[in-house]
Parts: structure tokens; sequence; C-alpha cells
């Protein structure tokens, strides 16, 4: 039976043993998960998604890093891997994220109600999000330094409250760009081939829940080594796990990358739909 050791200093990188079945289990779904999105990809050649699916990489490697830390919580390479990896993986989630809505307005036509020049959106957004990754990357290394772990701890957290600042922005951006195509729709926005709601929708879902993952961590960093959060495994796989997980499968089933593909308007069933609407 394993039981909790410290390092050879005699400090404790974990405050539990952590859950070899829970780490497996979710090593595995992120496994079934990320092999899909590479499927979707290499079959649909949609770039815009290879960010996300290196996100699953990195919530699977740190799954499964975690599951070897079952017999070795002496050992700091292991929780140091983990650690790091199940961080950042979410922030490649969001640069996808910000490259879908760029797509849909302008397979929509509607680059003329975006709050954000779409020339600038993808590119601002993105560059946001490198500067939060390098952010809590540094912050997360420095965490295992015990000279330097508060610095680290006050990194990570401002990293993480810039990603929502960031991705509360985002969110405004894409409520702003549907209320106003919505009063004033695109000959392709109401064209009923092109389903581009569906895919604006299965965005929000996936924001929405990177949000509170991210809010997870703000609160899980606050509280610090001791807080609850910190001391129960079960917080971690509720508010990080749960949520990433089902980002993916939101994303598998209502690809994003298939908006590339999405059929030229049909400009028979436009003039139809104008012709109702002034009827």
């Amino acid at each position: 039976m394993p039981e909790l050791r410290p390092l050879r200093s005699g400090y404790y990188v974990w405050h539990y043993v952590p859950s070899i079945a829970a780490s497996i289990i979710f090593f595995l779904l992120f496994l079934i998960a990320t092999s899909f999105h590479v499927w979707k990809i290499w079959k649909l050649k949609s770039r815009m998604m290879l960010a996300f699916t290196i996100g699953g990489v990195f919530e699977f490697i740190g799954y499964v890093v975690r599951a070897s830390a079952y017999n070795n919580t002496d050992r700091l390479m292991p929780f140091c891997i983990q650690s790091m990896f199940l961080l950042v993986g979410p922030i490649l989630f969001t640069a996808s994220v910000y490259m879908v809505l760029g797509r849909i307005i302008r397979k929509v036509g509607a680059e003329h109600h975006s709050l954000i020049r779409v020339n600038w959106l993808t590119k601002t957004f993105v560059i946001s999000d490198v500067v939060t990754f390098c952010i809590q990357g540094g912050g997360a290394g420095m965490l295992v330094v015990g000279s330097l772990a508060n610095i680290g701890k006050i990194i990570v957290i401002a990293g993480l409250i810039l990603q929502v600042l960031g991705f509360c922005l985002f969110l405004v951006t894409s409520v702003v760009f549907q209320m106003r195509i919505g009063r004033y729709p695109t000959r392709e926005s109401v064209d009923p081939a092109v389903q581009w709601k569906k895919y604006l929708y299965s965005l929000y879902a996936v924001s929405v829940l990177i949000t509170v993952r991210s809010l997870f961590r703000v609160v899980e960093y606050i509280m610090g080594q001791n807080g609850y959060l910190m001391l129960h495994e079960w917080c971690l796989y509720t508010f990080d796990g749960v949520p990433m997980l089902f980002c993916m499968v939101i994303f598998g089933i209502w690809y994003p990358g298939e908006v590339c593909y999405i059929p030229k308007v049909n400009l028979a069933a436009v003039e139809s739909f104008e012709l109702k609407s002034f009827a």
C-alpha cells in the first residue's frame, strides 16, 4: 500500500497519494478524445484545430504522469510535469476557440459586425493567449522551488486572471457579433445550408467551461497550499478534468473545423427567405 512520502529535503509536494484509478481513467478518456481530434484534423485538414488537439495531448500526458506518481510521491519530477501540463493545456484550447470565431464571421460575410476588426481579432486574442501561457508556465516552474514558491504562486494567479479577463472580452465580442447579425443579417447568414449558429453555440459552451476551470484555478491558488481545493483531489477532477474533457467532446460532436467546409450560399434559398420577410 503506497504512502505519502516527502522529498529528501523533508518537503511534501503532494498533500495526498494521487488516485491511480482516477488518473488512468482520465488518461484513457483524453487519449480517446485527442485521437479523435487528430483523425478529424487529418481528414479535414483543419489546421486551426491543431492547438486544441495539442492541448488534449497535454491533458493525457498530465494524467499519465500523475498516475506514475502513485508510488513516487517522494519524487519531484512527476509532480512538476503533471502540474505544468494540466495547468497550461487549456490555454491551447482557447487559441483554437479564438480562431473559430474569426472563421465563422468570415464565412457568413459579417466582418462589418465584428466588435474588433476581423484581421486583428484572432491575432489579438492569440497573442494574449501566448502571453498568459508564458506567464503561467514560468510561474508553475517556480512553484516547486521553495524560495520562489510564493513568487511563482503570484505569477500563476496573475496569468490566470489575465486569461479570464481576455476570455471575458472574447465572449463580449462574440455576443455583440451575434446581436448585430441578428438585427442586420447577411445573405450568407440566412442560407439554411449554412448552419453557422451551431458552431457558435458550441463555441459558447466550450468558452463557459474553460472560464469555470480558470476561475477554479484562480481560487485554488489564492487559497494556497493548505486550502481545501489543494488538499482534496476530487476538486481537481471535478473542476478541471471534467470541464476540459467536455470541451473536447463538444468540439468533437460539433467540430469547428467543419466551418471551412460550409457550402457556398444558396442564392435561391436566400431570395426566398427575403421575399417571405417582406411579404
